[in-house]
């Protein structure tokens, strides 16, 4: 039997995209964090979009630095919505390339968990869940929560 205390605390990864549902899922993240000690992978997604179905060119690198730097500001907003002006050491931050559905189930393997809103910037009004959640549930190696937000 292995001792629980020198076990590694569990690692969440949280599909940030600053729309209000994102925003719900990374408060989750910090309350189950706060609850459990888990370390939280705060995780924007951005590609260049091409032709086809799952958008894979390459932006030039002028391009590339300007969006990392728009979306990083996008993950640190989020950040002060949830926690203020001091975010926990136990959250990080990383702006990844690809499709947000491929780059969060990417990022989630070897995670205990993945939380996604139940929708982004992307939905389609109406929609119950986004197009993004609904290939995390259905892909993800590690289980997955789907947050909905609940409009004040």
């Amino acid at each position: 039997m292995t001792d629980p205390a020198s076990s590694p605390p569990p690692h969440v990864v949280v599909g940030v995209d600053g729309s209000a549902e994102s925003i719900e899922a990374l408060r989750w993240a910090a309350g189950y964090s706060a609850a459990t000690g888990a370390t939280i992978s705060a995780v924007h997604a951005w590609h260049y979009p091409a032709a086809g179905p799952v958008p894979a060119g390459r932006a030039p690198l002028p391009i590339t630095d300007q969006v990392r730097a728009t979306m990083q500001e996008t993950l640190d907003a989020a950040l002060s919505q949830v926690f203020g002006t001091t975010t926990p050491g136990r959250v990080s931050t990383k702006v990844a390339y690809g499709h947000p559905a491929m780059a969060l189930v990417t990022e989630a393997e070897g995670a205990d968990l993945l939380v996604v809103g139940n929708r982004g910037h992307g939905a389609f009004h109406g929609m119950l869940l986004g197009s993004v959640s609904i290939h995390c549930v259905t892909t993800a190696a590690c289980p997955v929560v789907v947050v909905r937000h609940r409009p004040s």
